[in-house]
């Protein structure tokens, strides 16, 4: 079960979410089936007590042939599967944590647009692989490990199991206070034409919203295109056209929201993580009024919040490091800037669906509006965000090694010093550059952005 032919042994196949890329060219039906052979014997290894795997998957047109291609390769190890379908990815964290599961497995790019997937991998806990044993499963793959040899043939077996996802409904709804009721609440919903069609207006609707879909048939040729998280402004049409209290957009795979608020403007992940972390400290519910978040969250938020009496740690870009850092200090609520959001109270994964029924509920509670909301929260610092995209991940790697650009960088950290922020990092899912400012001013904020694209233009290959 050698591998080597699919990649570079000096490119790490897992990422900050898994393994991701464009379908077809590293993401095959060959690679898929080894690598569910190899995920089987390190899962199995790492367990005494042996039991299935979950899958699920979102709507791209690549899923299918993932999915059933990944279940075969497990199989063979002897592991049953338990395929969900369509699902979103917090639903099979939930089933998998809540289940005699020893692992699951979600095939979605998550934001990504449909030509692209990916393959996210949990442990029996539903929390994203560790380093340790995501590098074992690698190890496999390049033929650095033994198979298991046993004496008789054992296949697992591939079981459909959609009415586990019954059990995910019920979860979200034991989320809330049992006197919840969306009745008299005009909701839009943005669905992606992904892994939320199903579920998100359904439990909407069951709590009396007056629901509004937009992109709400799983079209994976769609997914993600001009729309859901990363694309607000057919929502906000829609929350003005139809009069809405709110309006939420999932990605492709629903782990993420963003919000659009009554009067059309939108409501990221550090409003949420500020309001609903504001509202658990007033109950008491928030352990030392901690939030964990991501070296992207606003500085206008983490002064606001430490003007509450809050603590806000930093973590790397991606919901796995968040997660990390909440078991390690025992912190109940945490997220990034992009949606998403986690909060130990209730789950256990960063989970849109949960996320916007909760804010719902902190709505009824404080009986005003979203906008009233935000505006009485804090003032976010101007803040710049530009993507340059490089021919490949190896160009892309160069940039921590331009002396031009370092030298650039801390040029702009000494000419704003405490009243702005520059990050730049490389993208954990694509060959992206992602260059941020964050200043005070507007002005000088794009003056930066200006001067380190510049930069990157000059002495790196994008092309």
């Amino acid at each position: 079960m050698s591998n080597q032919s699919f990649y570079s042994l000096n490119t790490p196949l897992f990422g900050t979410d898994g393994i991701r890329g464009k379908a077809g060219d590293l993401l095959t039906a060959s690679f898929a089936v080894q690598l569910g052979f190899w995920a089987g014997e390190v899962l199995k290894s790492e367990k005494t007590v042996p039991g299935p795997i979950i899958i699920g998957q979102d709507s791209r047109n690549s899923s299918d042939m993932l999915a059933m291609s990944i279940a075969s390769g497990l199989a063979s190890t002897g592991i049953d599967v338990w395929y969900l379908g369509l699902c979103p990815t917090p639903c099979v964290a939930y089933i998998t944590n809540t289940s005699e599961a020893i692992g699951g497995i979600m095939i979605s790019a998550s934001h990504n647009p449909p030509e692209d997937n990916g393959i996210k991998f949990f442990d029996t806990n539903g929390i994203k692989l560790s380093t340790a044993i995501s590098q074992k499963i690698e190890e496999g793959l390049r033929g650095e490990l033994l198979p298991t040899v046993s004496q008789k043939k054992l296949w697992g077996k591939i079981l459909y199991k959609n009415n586990l996802i019954n059990n995910y409904y019920d979860f979200l709804r034991k989320s809330l206070p049992p006197s919840f009721s969306c009745r008299g609440m005009r909701i839009v919903l943005d669905l992606a034409w992904g892994a939320s069609v199903n579920i998100a207006p359904n439990i909407f609707k069951q709590l009396d919203a007056t629901v509004f879909s937009l992109h709400e048939e799983p079209k994976g040729e769609l997914i993600n295109v001009n729309c859901g998280s990363t694309n607000l402004k057919l929502l906000q049409q829609a929350v003005e056209k139809y009069k809405a209290d709110i309006g939420f957009a999932f990605d492709g795979d629903a782990d993420r929201v963003m919000a659009v608020d009554n009067t059309g403007q939108i409501v990221d992940g550090d409003f949420i993580l500020f309001l609903w972390g504001k509202y658990l400290m007033q109950k008491g519910n928030l352990p030392d009024n901690l939030l964990v978040t991501t070296i992207m969250a606003n500085l206008g938020f983490e002064k606001a919040w430490e003007k509450l009496g809050g603590t806000l740690i930093r973590t790397p870009v991606g919901d796995r490091y968040v997660q990390a850092k909440m078991i390690e200090t025992g912190a109940k609520l945490g997220g990034e800037q992009s949606g998403h959001i986690i909060c130990h109270n209730h789950g256990i994964s960063g989970d849109g669906i949960q996320t916007s029924l909760q804010i719902c509920s902190l709505l009824q509670q404080s009986e005003t509006s979203l906008s009233k909301l935000v505006e009485n929260s804090f003032k976010p610092y101007p803040q710049i965000l530009h993507n340059i995209r490089f021919k490949d991940r190896n160009s892309l790697n160069l940039w921590k090694d331009c002396e031009a650009l370092q030298k650039g960088i801390e040029v702009a950290k000494q000419s704003m010093k405490s009243n702005g922020r520059v990050l730049v990092r490389a993208s954990g899912t694509e060959p992206l550059l992602r260059i941020m400012i964050e200043s005070e001013s507007s002005d000088i904020a794009q003056y930066w952005i200006n001067y380190l694209v510049s930069i990157v233009e000059k002495y790196l290959n994008i092309k």
